[in-house]
């Protein structure tokens, strides 16, 4: 052998002993999980790794022994709701071990789970202090929507008992309200999930005209508080925020508004809340129709009573002035027949054709008098019985509106629905196409 020259296994003997005496027992290191992976024997293997944005600046071998991390994975689940696993950025307290075969590891003595927490609630509020400074927090609250949503897409787990609770109050409601909905499914926890939840959210913006959808709703069945992380995604927050059709989030988890929840137009608490608030929608809609229609009716039926009444009036006038004129008339004919009996008696005898004659010329005036005026009363009649709006119905003409408002004053667009009256039907359709006249 060459002198001062050493064997591998020396090499090895004499790096593992330098590490021993010259390191502290144990260090307390930040680092994010990576491959990680649990042995059949209990015993977990994994990577500690320091990153700057996506570029790996180092990265460590590490190993925790079966009833080590039994204890460690209990006591951390106790305290976030979750198991170890990869993405986490953990506070480990670690051994540094050398091996000749297997090399430079640490040996994993406890993890600070209070270390996660407070990582994952910070780098929480920074997401959100960075959607307040470029204004996305609320902006998908903007997104207008009709007052009875009946076109929605779905992101959800096609397996998850939250998207199977949410179909079966909406599709079983008491009222037989019916909701088109359509799943885009998407993975709702784990590293893939915010990549498959903003496909999804993609997929729903290309697809949303041929569908006409009018919202989207997000849900899940709750969960750990670490499993809601994806939601957390400063990226997916930015693509709810910026969708074009109002979200509405039943992420099933009461203790904590995830960044979703805050970016997204309406948050709700379950799954099952979000299809009550769909439905309530429905029967808001039907109490308003309700109320629009028992005033219109009251409305009618007091136009009808002012009618009457205005007409009763007109006649009562008119049957007035006809037996005041007939009163005078007959008190002139009196007078003049007992001017002529007194002036001319005696010739009485040879006036008598010339009398009959003048009545029957006075009665002839008196009926043409009397026909006019029942012309005059007629018309007054028929313009009367064509402002009630019945007898407009009666005729064949039509009424609609739009959420109770005379369509001629709505603004009518294409899935708007109407309402046409006639005088003996009501008849609800939806507006497919709207064509305008150039004046």
């Amino acid at each position: 052998m060459i002198p001062n020259s050493l064997s591998i296994a020396e090499l090895g003997d004499l790096i593992k002993s330098t590490l021993e005496n010259e390191l502290s027992p144990t260090y307390w290191v930040i680092g994010e999980i990576a491959d990680f992976r649990q042995a059949p024997q209990g015993h977990a293997y994994f990577e500690l790794v320091e990153k700057q944005g996506n570029q790996v600046l180092a990265k460590i071998r590490c190993n925790c022994w079966q009833f080590t991390y039994r204890a460690i994975a209990s006591r951390f689940e106790s305290l976030t709701g979750s198991g170890i696993k990869n993405g986490m950025k953990v506070l480990a307290q670690v051994q540094v071990t050398f091996h000749s075969v297997y090399g430079l590891s640490l040996n994993i003595k406890d993890i600070d789970a209070s270390f996660s927490l407070g990582e994952r609630a910070r780098i929480r509020q920074e997401t959100i202090d960075r959607l307040t400074r470029e204004g996305l927090i609320r902006l998908n609250a903007s997104q207008p929507y009709p007052p009875v949503i009946q076109k929605i897409a779905i992101i959800s787990s096609p397996t998850a008992a939250g998207y199977g609770d949410f179909l079966n109050h909406l599709d079983h409601n008491p009222q037989g309200f019916k909701i088109y909905h359509k799943l885009f499914p998407s993975l709702m926890q784990g590293n893939g999930a915010v990549s498959s939840l903003i496909h999804a959210l993609e997929l729903i913006e290309s697809q949303k005209s041929n569908l006409e959808l009018e919202a989207i709703v997000i849900i899940r069945g709750g969960g750990a508080q670490l499993d809601l992380d994806c939601f957390d995604d400063y990226n997916l927050a930015v693509k709810i925020a910026q969708s074009t059709l109002p979200v509405f989030t039943g992420i099933g988890h009461e203790r904590d508004e995830t960044v979703a929840d805050l970016v997204a137009h309406t948050r709700l608490k379950t799954p099952t809340a979000v299809a009550d608030f769909l439905l309530a929608g429905f029967r808001i809609f039907e109490e308003n129709l309700g109320l629009t229609l028992t005033r219109l009716d009251r409305l009618t039926r007091s136009t009808i009573q002012l009618a009457n009444s205005q007409l009763d009036q007109i006649n009562h006038r008119i049957k007035a002035s006809i037996q005041n004129k007939l009163n005078l008339e007959k008190e002139r004919i009196a007078s003049k027949k007992s001017q002529i009996l007194t002036a001319f008696h005696a010739q009485i005898q040879s006036n008598q054709i010339q009398i009959e004659a003048k009545e029957k010329e006075i009665k002839k005036g008196l009926e043409l008098f009397l026909k006019q005026e029942n012309r005059n009363l007629e018309v007054a009649e028929k313009t009367l019985s064509q402002l009630n709006p019945i007898s407009l119905l009666k005729r064949g003409y039509t009424r609609t509106e739009i959420g109770g408002t005379p369509i001629h004053l709505a603004k009518p667009k294409k899935g708007d629905a109407i309402q046409t009256f006639t005088s003996n039907q009501k008849i609800s359709s939806t507006i497919t196409e709207i064509e305008t006249e150039e004046s």
